[in-house]
Parts: C-alpha cells; sequence; structure tokens
C-alpha cells in the first residue's frame, strides 16, 4: 500500500491526472475507460492544464485570479504522478496511465542498457524512438477511435517533438503560440463537430516560477492572464460542453542556503554510475552490487533532508503506480526525493537548473496536489 512519510506523500492514482483523463473519455462515452471521479455525460469536453499551477498557490494567491477563486469552493485537489515533473504528467494525462505503466518516470533517466541519459523533456535522441519508448495508446487515440474528434492545443513549438509523438500523437495538433491563440483555438475545436475533446496546455507560468519563485509578483501577475485564459475558454463553451482546469504539478521555491552540491562532494559519488532526475527527485543509477550501500550513504549524508529510497522500496511504496518490467530499470537503482525545500543540485552539468528558484519534482503538497475545477457541469 502506499504509505506518507512525514511532508512527503505518495500519489493517490485514484485520484489523479490519470484518472481525469480516463474519467473524461468516460463522460465522452469512449467505451472501455473508467469514470474514477465520475464525470457527467457531455458531448464536448476541453482540459485546460497550466504548467506549475498547483493546488496550494493557487489557493493561497486566489485574490489575483478571480474566476479561478470562483472555482475553488466547488473544485477540488487531485494528484500529479511520482515524479512531479511536467514530462511524467503530460505523458500520464495523454494516455491516461501511471508512470510505471507509461514509462516516463521523470525529467531525465537512464536508457536502459547504456551509459546515456534521456532528458524525456526535450527528447534530443533521434534513435530512440517514442512510440516504442512509450508504447501504449494514447487518449487521443482511443477517443478518435471511438468517433471522438481531438485536438492538441499548445505552442506550436512543441509539434512533432518527442515528448509529443510518446504522449499526445494520435490527435490534431493545432499550434498556439500566445494566451490570446490558446483561448481561440479552444473555441474553434470546442464548435467543431459533434462530439470532441480539446486538450490545451500553457507553460508559462511554470517557467516564471522556476526563474522568479512561486513567491514572486512575476508569478501573481501571470496566474491573473492564466485566470482570464480560463475564463475566455469557459465563455466559449457550447451548451453540451464541459471545461476542467488542472496543472501538471506545483512548485517550491529555494533559496542558495537549500542548495546541496552533489556533484564535487566525493562522498555523494562513491558506487555511483550515472545521475539523473532534477534536483528535487533525483534517479542514481549505481555500479553492480552497489545500491544498497549508495542508499545508506546518501540517507547519512542527507539526514532528514530527502527521503532515500531504493528502487525495490519505492515500487513497494506504490510511488510510480503498478510498474512494468520494460519500466523498471528506467527508474534509478536509488531514488532521492527532497524535503521541505531542498534542492540536489549538480552546478556543472547542470548549471541553469542548478540556479534556478522555483523548482519541483518531489512529493510535498505543494508539489503533489494540483487543482480539479470544473466549469459546465454539476460538481
Amino acid at each position: 500500500m502506499p504509505a506518507d512519510t512525514d511532508d512527503l506523500t505518495a500519489p493517490r492514482y485514484g485520484a489523479s491526472l490519470a484518472s481525469l483523463t480516463t474519467s473524461v473519455l468516460a463522460s465522452l462515452g469512449v467505451a472501455g475507460e473508467a469514470d474514477a471521479l465520475g464525470l457527467p455525460p457531455v458531448r464536448r469536453a476541453c482540459v485546460l492544464l497550466v504548467d506549475g499551477m498547483g493546488w496550494e498557490a493557487l489557493r493561497a494567491n486566489r485574490r489575483h485570479a478571480p474566476f479561478l477563486a470562483g472555482l475553488l469552493e466547488t473544485g477540488s485537489p487531485i494528484s500529479a504522478g511520482c515524479p512531479t515533473t511536467t514530462a511524467t504528467s503530460l505523458t500520464t494525462v495523454g494516455t491516461g496511465r501511471p508512470p510505471g505503466r507509461h514509462g516516463v518516470v521523470g525529467y531525465q533517466v537512464a536508457v536502459p542498457g547504456t551509459e546515456r541519459v534521456l532528458n524525456q523533456l526535450r527528447w534530443g535522441a533521434p534513435d530512440i524512438v517514442p512510440e516504442n519508448w512509450q508504447p501504449h495508446t494514447t487518449a487521443y487515440e482511443r477517443a478518435e477511435r471511438a468517433g471522438v474528434r481531438t485536438a492538441y492545443i499548445a505552442a506550436g513549438a512543441y509539434r512533432g517533438s518527442g515528448l509529443s509523438r510518446a504522449s499526445a500523437r494520435g490527435g490534431r495538433y493545432v499550434g498556439a503560440d500566445s494566451i490570446t491563440d490558446l483561448a481561440v483555438r479552444a473555441g474553434e475545436a470546442l464548435e467543431g463537430d459533434d462530439r470532441v475533446y480539446a486538450f490545451v496546455y500553457h507553460s508559462d507560468l511554470d517557467s516564471l516560477g522556476h526563474v522568479h519563485g512561486v513567491d514572486s509578483p512575476h508569478w501573481r501577475t501571470h496566474l491573473g492572464y492564466v485566470d482570464r485564459l480560463a475564463e475566455r475558454i469557459a465563455d466559449s463553451l457550447p451548451p453540451d460542453a464541459a471545461l476542467y482546469i488542472t496543472a501538471d504539478h506545483g512548485m517550491v521555491d529555494t533559496a542558495p542556503g537549500t542548495r546541496i552540491d552533489i556533484e564535487s562532494e566525493p562522498a555523494f559519488n562513491a558506487g555511483v554510475r550515472l545521475r539523473a532526475g532534477e534536483p528535487r527527485a533525483r534517479h542514481i543509477y549505481t555500479r553492480d552490487g552497489a545500491a544498497a550501500d549508495v542508499a545508506a550513504a546518501w540517507r547519512e549524508l542527507l539526514d532528514d533532508r530527502a527521503l532515500v529510497l531504493t528502487r525495490a522500496e519505492a515500487s513497494d511504496r506504490g510511488l510510480f503506480g503498478d510498474v512494468e518490467d520494460a519500466v523498471r530499470p528506467r527508474i534509478g537503482d536509488v531514488l532521492v526525493l527532497a524535503r521541505a525545500n531542498t534542492v540536489l543540485v549538480a552546478p556543472e552539468a547542470e548549471r541553469t537548473v542548478s540556479g534556478l528558484i522555483g523548482h519541483h519534482g518531489s512529493l510535498t503538497a505543494d508539489e503533489l496536489r494540483v487543482p480539479l475545477l470544473r466549469v459546465g457541469t454539476v460538481a
């Protein structure tokens, strides 16, 4: 059974981004999809996913987002998966499956049987075919087969990317490079066919959180723009449609004093073959037979600043959901999840990422809990 550990909470996959997807498809009449959230039947559904808009941060900043604030009373938090990072969450939403099944189990992971690390957000590995790396059908493929017209509405730069092919293939990609474009294209998609599933993705709030922090005027100001985007899409809903507003993860702010350099300290490198993941959620791949020793060393070095688990312990706790055999070796031999606002940085190998203020990836409430807000349905 999943277990909580202090301020870290195991994902609740029964009420998560994965179950949101299957529930939305079920509400559109797609056979074989589990309606875990009990959504009412509709002819057209839109999911607006705002990158980095965690439940806790949204509640704390509700006065900057009056439209979204008005939906909080009938809304509720649901769970992202592990780790709480964009590549993992977009694939969870895109497939309706937990990370242990779809296999995109982090920002960066080792390619099994090699000494390579794959960045699953940017891909950058033309020899790794996304459709093979993530072979399960997507929500868009299943919807289209059931006669539901789909649209994936996001920045044009993501069209045809490795992550888009892994997580969102099978639907009609609609490029939209501004908040105005997103709202207009969403309205057009919802009007276009008898049954429609439209997915709208907006990334700028996350980018501002990384650079300036969630507790910044930049983040709060842009939350106001996101609020207007959500309101405009809601205003464009046909009578037989529903809008669901969510996020891929939340974020925590860090400071120089909360950063631990795991790159230059020799004790962090003993027995380590590859280091992947990101500063709040590290996948550590060890030399043969060294996993237990590495886990013990990192526990001693980090004390109460991170939860250190072996791959087996992470699987036993259900952190990734059910883990398929092909996915298992992608998970680090040791998984390190930061507590509070600790970050585990590699200043030379990851210079830009190491200097950011806002981070995510771990399983604090600020990162794991994302909103599920509804328009056009009975709450």
